[in-house]
C-alpha cells in the first residue's frame, strides 16, 4: 500500500476541510493509499519539514491558500525530496492551482490526485532562497491579499481584494525601478510589477493567456506611473481580460531577472509579504512535480 502526507490549513477558506476527513481518508484507503493527517498552523512547520525528510511518502497531498502550498513545495524542494504534490484549494484565490486547472471541488481534485497524471513545472527562485511557485508582485497594492478584512474576504472572495485596493487608488506611489534580464535593461517610474508563472493572479483571470507554467521563463508585467483614473481603467480591464494592452503596461519575458529600486517597495510571493528589493529571480525548469488534470 502506497503512503501519502495530508496536510490541511484548518483556517483556510470556507473551512471545511476538518469537517471532510473520514470521507478524505476513505478516499485515500479506497485507492490504495494510507493516508498521514497532518494539521498545519503557523507553529509546526518545523515538525512537518522533520515527518517530510525522515519518512517516506510516495506523495504529498495540501489543503490550503497559495501560500499553503508554497510553504509545503519549498520544504520538497530545499530537502531535494522528490515526490509529487496534490492541491485541493482553500484559500481566497486559489490562483496557483487555477493555473493547473485544479476546480475548486475537493471530490474532484481528489478524483486528479488518484488519476495519478503528474505534470513537471518551473519553480521561481528569489534570492536562491525563497521560491515561487505563481507570483511575485512589488508596489502599489500588493499589500491587499495579506491586508484585505478576512470577514470580506470570506463573504466576497476575490472580489474583497478588488474592492480594497480601489480604495488605495488615493495614495498610489510611484518608484523608480531597474530591471536587468538576459537581453535588456529596463529603467522607469513603476506603480507596480507582477512576475507570473501561470496565467492568473489576485483571482484575476487570464493575465497572461500566454503564460506556461512549464516553459521556463517568467512573464513580467510592469505598469508605469499614471494617473488615477487611469489606473482606475486597468482594473476594468483586468476584469475583462485586456490588461496587457493598456498603453500603461509593460510586458517582458525571460528566465533570469534583477530588480532594483526602493527597498521599502512592498514585496508578496504567492500571496504572502517578504522582504523588499533588490532581488534576483530565476526560474528553475520544471523543478516541482503536481498532479494535474490531463489536458
Amino acid at each position: 500500500m502506497k503512503k501519502a502526507l495530508f496536510v490541511y490549513n484548518p483556517l483556510s477558506g470556507n473551512r471545511n476541510v476538518p469537517k471532510e476527513l473520514d470521507y478524505i481518508v476513505s478516499r485515500f484507503i479506497g485507492n490504495g493509499t494510507l493516508p498521514v493527517p497532518f494539521r498545519l498552523d503557523r507553529d509546526n512547520s518545523p515538525e512537518l519539514e522533520m515527518i517530510l525528510k525522515e519518512e517516506d511518502f510516495d506523495y504529498v497531498v495540501v489543503s490550503g491558500g497559495d501560500g499553503t502550498v508554497n510553504s509545503i513545495a519549498s520544504i520538497l524542494l530545499d530537502n531535494n525530496i522528490d515526490i509529487p504534490v496534490g492541491v485541493i484549494p482553500a484559500g481566497t484565490c486559489n490562483d496557483f492551482a487555477r493555473s493547473l486547472n485544479i476546480p475548486t471541488d475537493m471530490k474532484k481534485c481528489l478524483d486528479i490526485v488518484f488519476s495519478g497524471n503528474v505534470m513537471e513545472i518551473d519553480t521561481g527562485l528569489i534570492n536562491g532562497e525563497k521560491y515561487c511557485l505563481n507570483t511575485c508582485a512589488g508596489g502599489n497594492f500588493v499589500d491587499v491579499s495579506y491586508s484585505t478584512d478576512s470577514e470580506l474576504k470570506k463573504r466576497f472572495g476575490p472580489l474583497a481584494y478588488y474592492l480594497t485596493a480601489l480604495g488605495e487608488l488615493a495614495n498610489l506611489k510611484p518608484v523608480r525601478l531597474k530591471l536587468t534580464t538576459d537581453e535588456e535593461v529596463v529603467e522607469g517610474e513603476f506603480l507596480l510589477f507582477l512576475i507570473l508563472n501561470g496565467r492568473h493572479a489576485a483571482g484575476f483571470w487570464n493575465l497572461v493567456e500566454e503564460a506556461d507554467l512549464s516553459d521556463g521563463c517568467m512573464d513580467i508585467l510592469l505598469v508605469r506611473n499614471c494617473l488615477h483614473v487611469e489606473m482606475a481603467a486597468l482594473f476594468f480591464k483586468v476584469l475583462h481580460n485586456d490588461f496587457v494592452n493598456d498603453r500603461n503596461v509593460m510586458w517582458l519575458r525571460t528566465s533570469k531577472c534583477r530588480i532594483e529600486g526602493d527597498s521599502d517597495f512592498n514585496l508578496s510571493i504567492d500571496g504572502e509579504e517578504w522582504k523588499g528589493l533588490p532581488i534576483d529571480i530565476e526560474f528553475l525548469h520544471r523543478r516541482l512535480k503536481v498532479f494535474a488534470p490531463v489536458k
